[in-house]
């Protein structure tokens, strides 16, 4: 699989390197062309109004306003092979925008309304499976109910399948094999703005646009005040590290955030999803690049946040879990183990070796 991609990139690289050697050459050639013509013409016109000077058929001072007027009509021309350059070069962006819009959407949207002041929250999967094109399944009949309000984790080593579910239920990719549910919708039938509005999403993955931090944070709520989304930052513990920035919340970013470090930018993308205040909040490793005191306060905060909210925690660290109210293990595309923490450690299975691995390295650095 991985060589017949390489071999499609290579042929792909090997076409658009003589694309660019035969547009090179052609500008190449174009250039002294053009200016070559314009010598040719400038010349000529020295030529025959000299003969008219000579034959007494055109006075000097004619003679030496038209070559003055053919100068500046002609060298204007010797920037026709940039201009020429940039029309092909725009014309060519032109076309892979129009052919981007014109791209079908892969993920149909259904025609139910949802309005978010309705979600309960409740998400029931049911024998889903799942395949990326070309590879083992990563979902295998999975099944789980998640009442409305409830607190859940999911774990489980990389690869197992734990992000995938949550692409799932956002309409990222469509189900193959079974459904999934919010408040006994099937999420297919419901149109993708209600299902994403009431779903609040913390990526590992994150995503921070070049404007500033109270920018990125409202985009959560494009109609939030200052004071919302002040009080967002303060609830996922950013408040204190933005009032340091030059500008405070007015501090440019930078393109996809690099202007932050690492914590910064999960706090902002944190504060944004709190700011939106959903139903339904996942948090895809959303404290993994938080050191541990940092980390232990916004659990503080998501304890509050959490109550009464369907909440869907996928994690490494254990400890960001242990007080769900439910923990499901998978492994393998599987639900291997669920429970609650102290069970799940006393049938010493899957979990309780992620958690003894996980507590003897912070052993260890202590």
């Amino acid at each position: 699989m991985f060589c017949s991609h390489f071999s499609v990139f290579s042929y792909l690289s090997t076409l658009l390197s003589q694309s660019n050697k035969r547009a090179i050459a052609l500008s190449a050639a174009f250039v002294p062309a053009i200016r070559f013509l314009i010598l040719l013409g400038f010349v000529t016109t020295l030529y025959l109004g000299g003969l008219a000077v000579i034959d007494n058929r055109l006075s000097v001072g004619t003679y030496g306003f038209m070559v003055f007027i053919v100068q500046q009509l002609l060298w204007p021309f010797t920037e026709l092979s940039e201009v020429m350059d940039e029309y092909q070069r725009a014309m060519a962006s032109i076309w892979r925008v129009i052919g981007l819009l014109e791209t079908p959407i892969a993920i149909a949207t259904g025609t139910k309304a949802l309005p978010i002041q309705r979600v309960r929250g409740e998400v029931k999967i049911d024998r889903v499976t799942f395949t990326y094109d070309g590879f083992a399944p990563v979902l295998k009949n999975i099944s789980l109910h998640i009442p409305a309000g409830a607190n859940i984790g999911i774990v489980g080593v990389t690869g197992s399948g734990k992000s995938t579910l949550a692409k799932l239920l956002l309409r990222f990719y469509e189900v193959q094999e079974g459904s999934i549910s919010i408040d006994g919708i099937e999420i297919r039938s419901l149109q993708l703005q209600d299902l994403r509005g009431c779903i609040g999403w913390v990526s590992q993955d994150l995503f921070l646009f070049h404007g500033t931090v109270a920018e990125n944070i409202a985009y959560g709520r494009l109609d939030a005040d200052p004071n919302q989304i002040i009080h967002a930052a303060k609830l996922a513990e950013a408040d204190e590290f933005i009032d340091r920035l030059p500008q405070g919340y007015d501090t440019i970013v930078g393109e996809r955030g690099q202007k932050l470090s690492g914590g910064q930018r999960q706090r902002i993308a944190i504060a944004r999803t709190l700011l939106k205040d959903p139903p339904i909040l996942i948090l895809d490793e959303a404290t993994s690049a938080i050191d541990n005191e940092t980390e232990a306060a916004i659990q503080k905060s998501l304890a509050a946040i959490t109550r009464n909210r369907t909440t869907i925690a996928i994690a490494h660290r254990l400890s960001t879990i242990r007080n769900c109210d439910r923990i499901y293990v998978m492994s393998q595309g599987e639900i291997a183990e669920q429970g609650k923490h102290d069970p799940l450690i006393e049938i010493n299975g899957i979990y309780a070796g992620l958690w003894q691995v996980q507590a003897g390295l912070q052993a260890e650095f202590n």
